[in-house]
């Protein structure tokens, strides 16, 4: 079996800078980025934008000794206008949430309190700037003030116990450390450290240096050598991203990273990375305690993403109501004709390889899986890694045949226009899968992946896509599949994504490329 290690790392180079500072290239598109500063804690600052409201509305009651609506008030509408604009200003200029997950209760009361401090200064500032700070009750704002600090700290203490409870393996990204036998207890310690908070695991070791992984049995994690095995595990596997920690005795795993690159894995890498230009900087951020720098295919913002998921949002609650109506419609005439569950779920592979369960009405027959191994000869894609062929015996009714000679079974029909594929509407509401994206394969054909296919499953894969729109059954090539799902991610927006919405609602209604 040939040794992908000493393939990659034959001879050192005099190119390479040494050193131990770790960057990061973000690859995987549409990817979230880390965000930075203040907005990394969105919701620390809108739970101390709802209390200080709250506290505002009661100490306008316990000073008026009156239940009414201050808001309703135009002085006191004014003042809470105020009072939210002052708190804004000190989210943005003060730096609060620094560090807000690893305070201890004392240094979080402090933090509380400083934050009360400086939106009380900024609102008597801006009131004493508009001449109307003799309008400011001191009793009421000394009430607000009281019951804001009674109020946020636990409130600010509990949410930090649901982040910090939150983050168990299931809600944590796949990470793969590859770095040197001597180097692996340290990259570990600090990757891991508990008072540094990580939205990782690791999943697994890679050895640069040495095939011997003896020694680790303590770890509770895999080691093993570089080789193609591991590269067939990494294809294969539940992986986010990957942490290559450089000896500083070895030349950067160049041939490694490239192959990396085209997985559309994350990838976190050392300093000697940076004189490469065929991976470009996109943004700093921390790993442990290690600072690393991203970059990638193609980089989506957090607010492209936030609204990427709206719009999934929007079409799932809508499509899910739609599948409702057909349910009544098309469920009797599916069971009629193949009595059996209406609908149909299997096991697809998501985003970085992660598995979720896909739905559809049924459309096949209750055998069709085991009758598909009989059918693979007449397959039209090439080496297995789709299935595609004309009149499918498998699909319901497809024996009824019209003047033509073509199959009219309901079967053919729900497929032809598309309706099978309305449960997945539910997937994309609850976040496997998304309404543009790439098309989620099997488990049988994602093992057949080489590394090269994975970067199609770097994103969330879609209800529909650039394959979906340029042809769908006509296109036999898996490459030009390939090909054109890695167009879509390195060109995406969100502009895109809407123009391929609008041509598949083109294509279902011309029932083009469709079997």
């Amino acid at each position: 079996m040939r040794n992908f290690r000493n393939k990659t790392f034959a001879a050192k180079s005099d190119e390479y800078t040494k050193g131990l500072v770790s960057f990061d290239k973000w690859s995987g598109s549409l990817n979230k980025k880390r965000t930075k500063g203040w907005l990394k804690h969105g919701d620390f600052i809108i739970l101390d934008l709802i209390v200080m409201q709250l506290c505002f509305v009661l100490g306008f009651w316990l000073r008026s000794l009156t239940i009414q609506n201050p808001y309703a008030i135009d002085n006191y509408m004014q003042q809470a206008v105020a009072l939210f604009v002052s708190q804004l200003v000190v989210v943005m200029f003060l730096n609060n949430y620094d560090g807000i997950l690893r305070r201890r209760r004392f240094e979080e009361l402090v933090a509380v309190l400083t934050y009360l401090s400086g939106t009380i200064i900024v609102l008597l500032v801006y009131l004493y700037i508009v001449h109307r700070s003799t309008e400011l009750s001191r009793l009421m704002i000394t009430i607000t003030a009281v019951l804001f600090v009674v109020i946020d700290f636990p409130l600010r203490r509990l949410n930090r116990r649901r982040i910090l409870n939150s983050n168990s393996r299931k809600n944590r990204y796949s990470l793969v450390l590859i770095t040197s036998k001597n180097l692996v207890r340290e990259a570990l310690s600090k990757l891991t450290d508990t008072e540094t908070f990580h939205n990782f695991f690791i999943s697994s070791v890679i050895l640069l240096d040495t095939d011997d992984t003896s020694g680790f049995d303590d770890l509770g994690v895999t080691v093993s050598p570089l080789s193609d095995e591991t590269v067939a595990a990494v294809t294969h596997g539940w992986v986010d991203e990957a942490f290559i920690l450089q000896p500083d005795f070895m030349p950067f795993p160049k041939d490694l990273m490239d192959k990396l690159m085209e997985m559309g894995i994350t990838v976190s890498y050392t300093m000697s990375a940076l004189i490469d230009d065929r991976w470009p900087v996109n943004e700093v951020k921390k790993l442990g305690k290690y600072k690393v720098i991203s970059s990638g295919v193609k980089f989506a913002t957090v607010g492209q993403l936030f609204l990427k998921r709206l719009m999934d949002i929007v079409g799932g609650l809508f499509g899910c109501i739609i599948t409702g109506l057909l349910t009544i419609v098309i469920g009797p005439m599916i069971y009629s004709k193949s009595p059996g569950p209406i609908f149909f779920s299997q096991e697809r592979i998501g985003k970085n390889g992660k598995k979720f369960r896909m739905y559809k009405f049924r459309s096949m027959y209750m055998d069709a899986e085991e009758r598909k191994k009989e059918l693979m000869a007449q397959n039209k894609v090439k080496d297995g890694m789709m299935f595609k062929m004309d009149d499918d015996p498998r699909i319901i009714g497809s024996e009824k045949k019209d003047k033509n000679g073509n199959p009219k079974g309901i079967g053919n029909f729900i497929r032809k226009t598309s309706i099978d594929e309305f449960p997945q509407f539910l997937n994309i509401l609850k976040g496997d899968m998304s309404l543009v994206g790439t098309r989620p394969p099997t488990v049988d054909e994602w093992e057949k992946y080489d590394y090269a296919h994975r970067i199609r499953m770097s994103i969330k894969p879609g209800l529909t896509g650039m394959w979906q729109v340029s042809g769908r059954s006509e296109i036999t090539d898996f490459d030009e599949v390939v090909a054109l799902d890695k167009e879509y991610i390195e060109t995406w927006s969100l502009s895109l994504d809407c123009v391929i919405l609008i041509k598949t609602v083109l294509v279902v209604l011309q029932h083009k490329g469709a079997e």
